[in-house]
């Protein structure tokens, strides 16, 4: 088992992304503890993993302390973060709200720095630990409406770097996730709101938004916590600053050349 000895704290834990990555990593030998905010989601995972459930918002800096501290207190340490906590609030630079700017920033930004302040005298006892953000192709261009999101995903790349720089020394490996669209009930809301303004099925929405993706899919969360778990393991004990792009293929396509398909055989 890769994670056999390890502890992983996971934020965003009761569903989509973060509770895939908690039943991987219990199945590869890891102690797990989850966070967010639905109690009963991250209890029912908990039951799940053999781990423990810690209810809370990511961005209250003192919830973030009790995680780590939980997760100290019943298995002894802490050596791998995945930051999967997040919001997409709506809204262009012209329009967007001084709260749901705040917020998405908040939860997705500044939560993330948090758990890594938290987590790091703890991986430092450890001799060293692993974190995986997990951002968004979003990070590196841009989906209109979502000035927030996009912001707070490139930032993740840059916390992620500037972790990994200064705490390569001490054993500390940080590399960042950026998966494209991904069947989650995050993105199964944006597939409902496409769809029903263009009066299709979700299925379809999701095939409209992948249908110039190479693998003419979505990601599964399964898919991307085999990422997490390739990212957090030994398997990568030379990764590290580093951003690992998992959508299918999609940023490889130039659009200025998709007119020219139809012509190559």
């Amino acid at each position: 088992m890769r994670l056999s000895g390890k502890v992983a704290l996971i934020s965003g834990g009761g569903s989509g992304i973060g509770a895939a990555t908690a039943r991987l990593f219990a199945r590869e030998g890891a102690k797990v503890i989850v966070t967010g905010r639905r109690r009963a989601l991250l209890d029912a995972v908990a039951a799940e993993t053999g781990g423990i459930a810690v209810a809370g918002d990511t961005s209250d800096a003192a919830h973030v302390a009790d995680a780590v501290a939980a997760a100290v207190s019943a298995f002894g340490g802490l050596d791998i973060v995945v930051a999967s906590a997040g919001v997409g609030l709506p809204g262009g630079a012209a329009d967007v709200s001084d709260a749901d700017w705040r917020r998405t920033l908040d939860v997705n930004l500044t939560g993330a720095m948090q758990i890594a302040r938290a987590a790091l005298p703890a991986m430092f006892e450890r001799g060293g630990g692993a974190f995986v953000f997990v951002a968004s192709i979003n990070g590196v261009v841009s989906l209109p409406g979502v000035v927030a999101y996009d912001t707070s995903k490139a930032g993740l790349i840059a916390l992620s770097r500037s972790i990994a720089v200064q705490y390569g020394p001490r054993k500390i490996r940080s590399n960042t996730l950026c998966p494209g669209w991904v069947v989650t009930p995050m993105g199964d809301d944006a597939m409902d709101a496409l769809a029903a303004a263009r009066g299709v099925g979700r299925p379809d929405a999701y095939a409209l938004v992948t249908q110039h993706v190479p693998l003419g899919r979505p990601a599964t969360a399964d898919e991307i916590a085999a990422c997490c778990l390739f990212l957090a393991s030994d398997e990568a004990s030379i990764v590290t600053g580093t951003t690992l792009v998992a959508d299918g293929g999609g940023l490889a396509v130039d659009v200025t050349a998709l007119p020219f398909g139809s012509l190559v055989g």
